[in-house]
C-alpha cells in the first residue's frame, strides 16, 4: 500500500480551486522564495507557475502569494497563503485517515506492477 494514497482536490463555484499541484507550488514558493525557483524545482514553466499563482490569488479574499517587484524581487507566501496551506493539509490528513480502511482494501486488489 506504500504507493497508494489519497489526493484531495477542492472545488468552489463549479471550478477546481486547490489540489495537489497548486499546493506543491505554494510549498515550493515558500521554500525557494520565488515563483521562478519554485517553477524550476517542479519542472514547470515560469509562465504556468505565474498563471497558477494569479488564479489562486484571485480566488481568495487575500492573496496567497506576495511578490516583490523588480529584478530578483522574489515571492513569499502571505499569512493567508500559509493558513490556506495549513488548512488544505489538515483536510488532506483527515480525509486520508477516514479513507484508510477502504484504501487498504483497494490496494490489496491491485494487480502487481510489471
Amino acid at each position: 500500500m506504500e504507493d497508494t494514497r489519497l489526493t484531495v482536490r477542492i472545488d468552489a463555484h463549479d471550478a477546481p480551486l486547490l489540489g495537489h499541484g497548486k499546493i506543491r507550488l505554494l510549498e515550493a514558493i515558500g521554500a525557494s522564495g520565488s515563483i521562478s525557483g519554485a517553477a524550476r524545482a517542479m519542472g514547470m514553466s515560469y509562465r504556468r507557475a505565474w498563471l497558477l499563482v494569479e488564479a489562486m490569488n484571485a480566488a481568495f479574499v487575500e492573496p496567497l502569494v506576495a511578490t516583490r517587484p523588480g529584478g530578483g524581487g522574489g515571492a513569499e507566501l502571505s499569512p493567508a497563503g500559509a493558513e490556506i496551506l495549513r488548512l488544505y493539509r489538515e483536510v488532506e490528513e483527515r480525509a486520508a485517515q477516514a479513507a484508510l480502511p477502504a484504501l487498504r482494501e483497494l490496494a490489496a486488489r491491485l494487480a502487481p506492477r510489471w
